[in-house]
């Protein structure tokens, strides 16, 4: 298990909810003030990133985000005015994006993720945001635990709180798949479903009963769904029907990147790389994309505009080769 110096992190902390999550979130106070300059940034543990034209934005913890121009080869330290645990962030275009995190925290960016500001910041409602995604500039969503659920219609400026299930299940990630379609993955199995972009959502019948920690959306119809112990499912037909991919590992599975048509990489705990040639119906271990000797965890991966891959997680930023 990975441990931040804050307790609990993006996908290893879905891991240990809801048992450690309270005595875990009542940090506010040590995450008040900037995050602090720190020449080992890209050393510590960083748990998303987003491409922004050019540019690449990852975040972390101790409120870390850094941006690198170069592909990755070096990297900037951004200001931000909270020293939360970063989980997720999604960037609109080259200037706009936003980043979630601990205390409910949701940041906004205008000049490419070199400065932020607080757009949301509630450390007293005891729920970490895990995921953030926008259709446009002015509309998006922020998802994390206990049902959490925010919305906004004025580019991330003021959220309105939602209700999308009687059920408060951790919502992990918030997948778009399609116009007007949206998949999220939760806790206990929990999967849902919107056809409306987002304005009403269905619970769908899921094929397992632990917690999804990643998804990836090929079309409005493919999903695959990563969870505990190795599990991924694949459906066909926007979840209605699923099957079991085998993956031949127990680690947990966090994400999955379609890096190029047929060719996909997933990620996860133990330092998990498996491969998959024909969209995720099979994946395996890749002489390509070895799985990390350290056994370090992998929170997630991103495409560069150089064929290569960049890795994310407990050691910070990786590099791989150009994807073959």
């Amino acid at each position: 298990m990975i441990a931040a110096t804050t307790g609990v992190v993006r996908r290893w902390s879905r891991l240990l909810l809801p048992g450690l999550i309270f005595c875990l979130l009542h940090f506010g106070a040590a995450n008040a003030g900037p995050a602090v300059q720190a020449r080992l940034a890209p050393e510590s543990l960083l748990l998303d990133g987003a491409s922004a034209g050019a540019r690449l934005v990852v975040v972390g913890e101790r409120g870390h985000v850094l941006v690198s121009a170069d592909g990755g080869a070096s990297w900037k330290q951004a200001s931000v005015p909270v020293r939360s645990l970063l989980t997720a962030v999604h960037m609109h275009d080259e200037r706009i994006g936003w980043a979630v995190g601990h205390d409910a925290v949701i940041l906004r960016t205008e000049d490419g993720g070199m400065t932020w500001r607080v757009a949301h910041y509630a450390p007293k409602e005891e729920r970490p945001l895990l995921d953030v995604w926008f259709r446009d500039e002015r509309n998006g969503f922020a998802v994390g635990a206990y049902g959490f659920f925010l919305s906004t219609s004025d580019g991330g400026r003021t959220w309105k709180p939602r209700t999308i299930d009687k059920d408060d299940f951790h919502l992990n990630a918030l997948v778009p798949a399609g116009p007007g379609r949206l998949f999220i993955a939760g806790e206990a199995g929990a999967v849902y479903r919107s056809d409306d972009g987002g304005a009403n959502w269905r619970k769908l019948s899921s094929p397992y009963a632990g917690s999804w920690f990643g998804a990836l959306a090929l079309d409005a119809n493919r999903l695959l769904l990563l969870g505990l112990r190795g599990t991924m499912f694949r459906s066909e037909n926007g979840g209605a029907s699923w099957t079991r991919v085998p993956t031949q590992t127990k680690a947990t599975l966090t994400g999955a990147l379609r890096v190029k048509p047929g060719l996909m990489l997933v990620t996860g705990l133990e330092g998990t790389l498996l491969v998959s040639r024909d969209g995720g119906r099979s994946v395996s271990i890749d002489a390509a994309f070895k799985p990390l000797t350290s056994r370090q965890g992998i929170s997630t991966a991103l495409a560069l505009s150089d064929g290569g891959l960049l890795l994310l997680g407990e050691f910070g930023v990786k590099r791989l080769p150009r994807a073959e």
